[in-house]
């Protein structure tokens, strides 16, 4: 897996490790679709090392997965409420007219 990133103002297109978030005009590419990748004429191609195994969870990634268990293994199964806000990892609301799950979830979504 390779993430694709295209800087058309020096006609370049960056084929580097896989991105660990979105961002505007970058796109995810399969391993074979990354090796076969090939651009416009007189386009450069930059092919970052990446590796082929993920990356170790990180300290971030563990806080989050702890934190996670712990709200799920406190959550009243009977409270279908909104969890709790805390200061430090905010979570975006649910759009208007979305359906409503029905329980709780314990993954969020945090803004930057």
């Amino acid at each position: 897996m390779a993430t694709l990133t295209y800087v058309y103002a020096d006609s370049t297109a960056v084929l580097g490790p896989l991105a660990t978030f979105a961002e505007p005009h970058c796109y995810d590419l399969c391993s074979k679709h990354s090796a076969r990748l090939t651009v416009p004429r007189g386009w450069e191609v930059i092919r970052l090392a990446r590796s082929d195994t993920p990356p170790p969870p990180g300290p971030d990634d563990l806080l989050a997965l702890a934190d996670a268990v712990r709200e799920a293994a406190n959550a009243d199964p009977h409270d279908a409420g909104p969890a709790p806000q805390r200061e430090a990892r905010p979570t975006l609301e649910r759009p208007s007219g979305a359906p409503a799950t029905g329980r709780r979830g314990h993954l969020h979504i945090l803004r930057d």
